[in-house]
């Protein structure tokens, strides 16, 4: 209800209250007049009733104005309550809310009712609902993607870096990265690729052979023989070669192996490699490099993001989409998963309630104590102001009710 149907209500109960004494007004006059002139006894009745209706609506009315206002503008002590009193009204409201609302016993029975993951996996089951949280999700990465300043985070970028880099040993990192490709045998793989890639060539330049036999041969040995020479030797090193590849203990390959690990232990070292790793790392990664390279990063994912997040069928939406399908049958399906979110809100929002308490007190006194005193008693007066004006109209029937009676027992006893 906004404030406008609330004055409204309000003006239409204060003349109802205001009506109702200036009735009893009109009874007064006319039965103080007609008994002046007529000698009617039941009219003494009506008359005591309307007289003792105006006095306790007077007096009601005087109560309730008090409250909010000076009467007739008087600045009569005591009243303006409201506007005078509003710091202690505040504090009291606040110390109120603290004291019989946000105390353990009273929150604890409605934290306990949360179903935070049951209503969350009934929300994320919606597809609408999904389709919104997956835009707002997009929209806000995008914003802030948008608004975040380009030149700040190419900083970063390099900062972290240039810190990341001066701390690496590049002949170290080598090292252990050979190593490790060694201790997975992974090189075994390129040795039988060089196996096959050497027999292929071999086949694919035999006359390359031919040509060299020919020119290294003596002018008097007939060219037959060069060519079954050449024959032979293109056919032996296509064996030999076929041998690398197919047996795994092959003394070559033994022989490479022995090799790599002596190198990868010459990196680690040899002081030589460790000065032409940083000579290398120096011309690689300048600070103008670095710089460059933290831009084109930057730029790159960020061009990558936005576009990714503007399209509503894009890999990365597909990825929010698939992953909140996921977590909403988790929650829907997975007891211990809605015991344990379940739990946590519970935990929190019941240990930053009582954590805040005072805060909440402390937020109430202070705005009502903010407040101007006038803005003060205008809301409050149209908050309460309509029922209160019931206290005026109860005033004046049971004010009429009480002359009526006290005249009663005068004209009977006295």
């Amino acid at each position: 209800m906004n404030d406008i149907i609330k004055a409204r209500q309000l003006k239409n109960h204060k003349r109802l209250a205001t009506g109702l004494f200036l009735l009893m007004l009109v009874v007064y006059i006319l039965t103080a007049w007609y008994l002046r002139h007529n000698n009617l006894g039941w009219l003494g009745y009506v008359n005591a009733f309307a007289e003792a209706a105006m006095v306790g609506a007077l007096a009601d009315w005087f109560a309730v104005t008090a409250l909010f206002h000076h009467p007739l503008g008087l600045p009569i002590p005591h009243t303006n309550l409201i506007e005078n009193s509003k710091k202690s009204i505040g504090d009291n409201l606040g110390n109120f809310v603290v004291s019989n609302f946000l105390t353990a016993s009273n929150i604890r029975p409605y934290i306990k009712k949360l179903t935070v993951a049951a209503y969350a996996a009934q929300w994320l089951s919606k597809e609408k609902n999904k389709q919104v949280l997956i835009a707002e999700i997009s929209r806000l990465l995008n914003d802030i993607i948008r608004k975040t300043e380009d030149e700040n985070v190419i900083r970063f970028i390099v900062k972290k870096g240039s810190s990341l880099m001066d701390d690496v040993k590049l002949h170290e990192l080598a090292a252990s990265a050979l190593e490790y490709f060694l201790n997975k045998n992974e090189h075994e793989k390129l040795v039988t690729l060089l196996a096959i890639k050497i027999k292929e060539y071999i086949v694919e330049n035999e006359e390359l052979v031919r040509d060299k036999v020919k020119a290294e041969s003596s002018f008097f040995i007939p060219r037959f023989i060069d060519n079954k020479l050449a024959k032979k030797i293109s056919s032996g090193l296509v064996s030999y070669f076929d041998e690398v590849e197919n047996d795994p203990s092959h003394r070559i390959r033994e022989e490479i192996t022995t090799q790599l690990y002596l190198f990868a232990q010459s990196l680690l070292t040899d002081p030589k490699w460790e000065r032409d790793f940083l000579q290398l790392k120096r011309g690689l990664l300048s600070k103008e490099k670095l710089t460059d390279y933290a831009r084109d990063l930057w730029f790159s994912i960020k061009t990558t993001l936005q576009q990714e997040l503007t399209h509503k069928n894009s890999s990365l939406v597909k990825y929010f989409s698939k992953n909140l399908d996921e977590f909403a049958d988790s929650l829907q399906n997975d007891i211990a998963m809605q015991q344990k979110i379940d739990g946590w809100v519970h935990y929190n929002a019941y240990k930053y309630i009582l954590r805040n308490a005072n805060k909440v007190g402390g937020l109430i006194s202070d705005t009502v104590g903010n407040w101007k005193g006038k803005e003060l008693s205008q809301k409050l007066e149209l908050e309460v102001g309509k029922d209160l004006q019931f206290i005026r109209i109860n005033g004046t029937l049971v004010g009429g009710l009480v002359g009526l009676l006290i005249h009663t027992i005068t004209s009977i006893f006295l």
